[in-house]
């Protein structure tokens, strides 16, 4: 069979103008930047942008219960328990019965997970900074409340 010849000409640079004009690419894009940054400046604390997302959440709501953490950070029950397992095995939380439900876990940040916790708050407050660096406080509550109204 001949071979047909390679294309040579391609177009100096690739449009995705059309996508710009929706907002749900705009978001996943910054998104992405948002990702790969936190989780860059959360990397020498050996956490990622979902365990501290988790670890943030166990430390402000010291007793929640496992399905009550999975709703919060929308994440499927069975994906928590990885994340819920991580954090344990370093001695970030303790997973312990629930009182009034021994088939239900309540979790508890431990004084290892308290320090560092507050550390990773520190590099997250950086990332923020770096992030909206081209924003006034003002229009970076103005993003947080729009986006805030898009959830469903």
């Amino acid at each position: 069979m001949p071979r047909l010849p390679k294309e040579t000409s391609q177009p100096a640079e690739i449009s995705d103008a059309t996508l710009r004009s929706f907002s749900g690419y705009v978001m996943k894009r910054a998104f992405n930047a948002i990702q790969a940054d936190v989780n860059a400046a959360l990397a020498p604390l050996e956490l990622r942008m979902l365990t501290f997302s988790a670890l943030s959440v166990i430390v402000d709501n010291p007793g929640l219960r496992q399905s009550q953490l999975a709703d919060t950070l929308s994440i499927e029950r069975p994906n928590l328990v990885i994340v819920v397992d991580e954090l344990e095995r370093r001695d970030l939380i303790n997973r312990n019965p629930a009182p009034d439900d021994r088939r239900a876990y309540a979790l508890q940040a431990t004084l290892r997970g308290m320090r560092l916790y507050k550390k990773a708050l520190v590099a997250v407050q950086a990332h923020e900074a770096r992030m909206t660096r081209g924003l006034s406080e003002e229009d970076r509550q103005t993003l947080i409340a729009m986006l805030s109204r898009i959830e469903l």
